[in-house]
């Protein structure tokens, strides 16, 4: 995952810019009090983590990637940049009042250590906002028609609803919630289901390449088809009937929070 990450790092702010939606739901979720410390785990090159410090949050950012870790340090150096994994962040017990996660937890290499590791470094009463997708909301994207196989690796990464709440449930955390979340048509963090009433978007480059199924899990001759027949579609408007089809009320994402249990 480091290797992957410092590939795609390299241009990764061109199109990974953290969404304002987004970030109000995490503070809404996180509800951060003066004086108190937060984390980003999975930071990348910080965009959500620079995003939540402008709002007066003190907060943190550890990613595995030297490259993003570097970006992001560049941007802020008033934040501490850590590398660090999931599993192994290097901080203290109890030294954090509450974390985020964006979109990062299918890129970790065991689920139950990292949330032991989460568990151990909250403090008590602390909170956990992640924000990710599950199987069976990815099977609910249009992409699925274009590019069958990249999806099949995609959703075969990502933890299930059912496995990250008895994972959560087993590690000790309580109060676990769900949101749902909806792609809008103004999203600003272009990732994997930007393009969902957009569809436009995944003919370029650029944006193909911030996104990790894209630079990393495809097959080249797929994507090529998928592009060839996508770009098709969206010309003749057969793009719409494709959306229509795919339209389902899972919702395109989830946020998940819980809290550290006080006995």
């Amino acid at each position: 995952m480091t290797v992957r990450y410092d590939k795609i790092g390299m241009n990764y702010d061109q199109t990974r810019r953290a969404d304002n939606y987004i970030s109000e739901r995490f503070v809404f979720h996180l509800k951060p009090e003066d004086n108190k410390q937060y984390l980003d785990l999975g930071c990348g090159t910080g965009n959500y983590t620079i995003k939540l410090f402008e709002k007066g949050i003190s907060i943190i950012g550890i990613d595995p990637s030297e490259t993003m870790i570097l970006k992001a340090r560049s941007k802020l150096s008033q934040i501490d940049w850590i590398m660090g994994t999931a599993e192994h962040t290097g901080l203290n017990n109890n030294s954090i009042d509450g974390l985020i996660c964006c979109l990062t937890i299918h890129h970790w290499t065991d689920l139950s250590a990292a949330f032991r590791e989460i568990y151990r470094i909250l403090k008590k009463n602390g909170k956990f906002v992640i924000f990710t997708s599950t199987p069976n909301q990815m099977e609910g994207y249009w992409l699925n028609y274009y590019f069958p196989q990249m999806l099949k690796k995609s959703r075969e990464q990502m933890p299930s609803l059912e496995i990250l709440l008895k994972v959560l449930k087993n590690t000790g955390f309580d109060t676990i919630e769900t949101e749902k979340y909806f792609v809008s048509q103004n999203l600003q963090d272009y990732f994997l289901y930007c393009g969902k009433q957009r569809p436009e978007l995944y003919l370029k480059p650029e944006i193909r390449n911030g996104i990790s199924s894209f630079a990393d899990l495809a097959n080249t001759v797929e994507i090529e088809n998928g592009l060839f027949r996508l770009s098709k579609d969206i010309d003749s408007g057969y793009i719409n009937s494709i959306i229509d089809k795919y339209e389902n009320e899972k919702g395109d994402y989830m946020f998940v929070t819980g809290t550290k249990a006080s006995g």
